[in-house]
């Protein structure tokens, strides 16, 4: 028994090391890209005076959640799709569960690929939106403090999600859509624009997008919600439409000013990655 255990615990870290090599190979080029791209671009177009992202002080603590965090989503959004295909569809077989999903099912499936798309891509930021607000409410902001808890917002800052946050954001939405018939294929499209998004919103740019602020979402408007509740701090909460904000009122550009200060009103906010994922669980 001793050493069925042990072989399995072996076989859980492989597969553990295995997935960070699989995010690594995933990340790399969005990496390399954003770190070359944004300090071109903040040499002229810099929203704030900070100096080069490697030179954060809390570099280390954002390269942790941008490759350690993503294995733990991937294995909870897989587990999530399984357990829901079982528990409403009746579906337990390997086989089965591949054709199920494989090419969606449902009304959805039926719809022109571009289609598809669009619809996920809107319906996931709608859902989004409301997670967002819900976690800028307790007993949740405590696990979405993390994420404001950047004082210095760099492109760098895109992944820091507790883990928590995430089960109940993005992962879960997604587990809903694909669930309801949208194919996953959607998502090998969607998935490199989407992490194109958080880190072009979270660059250290001045940029509004002019008259298209009121439709995509900019670095300006994103960094106004990492400031004070006084301020944007509780406005734009759209990942990607910033329409979305519009509808619902929570739309905040000022006109002829840039953010300046970021971070939580927390004293003794920890800045290592291992003491923000236990923060939220100490008292």
């Amino acid at each position: 028994m001793r050493v069925y255990h042990t072989a399995m615990s072996l076989g859980l870290v492989n597969s553990i090391i295995e997935q960070i090599g699989v995010t690594f190979e995933h990340l790399a080029p969005y990496l390399v890209f954003a770190g070359v791209v944004f300090p071109i671009l903040t040499a002229r177009y810099a929203c704030n005076k900070t100096g080069p992202w490697w030179r954060s002080r809390e570099l280390m603590t954002d390269l942790c959640y941008w490759f350690v965090v993503p294995v733990f989503t991937r294995f909870l959004r897989i587990g999530l799709l399984v357990l829901g295909a079982a528990l409403l569809f009746g579906i337990t077989d390997e086989t089965q569960l591949i054709a199920f999903f494989d090419r969606g099912h449902g009304p959805w499936a039926a719809l022109p690929f571009w289609a598809q798309v669009s619809i996920y891509l809107l319906a996931s930021d709608m859902l989004l939106y409301g997670s967002h607000r819900l976690f800028h409410n307790m007993p949740l902001w405590k696990y979405h403090a993390v994420h404001h808890s950047s004082e210095v917002v760099e492109w760098t800052s895109a992944a820091r999600f507790h883990p928590v946050n995430l089960s109940l954001g993005t992962v879960l939405v997604d587990v809903v859509l694909l669930l309801s018939g949208i194919p996953p294929l959607v998502l090998s499209v969607l998935v490199p624009f989407n992490v194109f998004m958080s880190v072009f919103v979270h660059a250290n740019l001045n940029w509004s997008l002019g008259p298209f602020k009121y439709l995509i979402a900019s670095p300006v408007f994103h960094r106004w919600h990492h400031t004070g509740p006084d301020q944007g701090g509780n406005k734009n909460f759209a990942s990607t439409f910033s329409f979305i904000d519009l509808l619902f009122g929570t739309f905040y550009m000022p006109p002829n000013a840039l953010p300046s200060h970021y971070g939580v009103d927390m004293p003794h906010f920890p800045q290592s990655f291992g003491g923000q994922l236990l923060h939220p669980f100490r008292g």
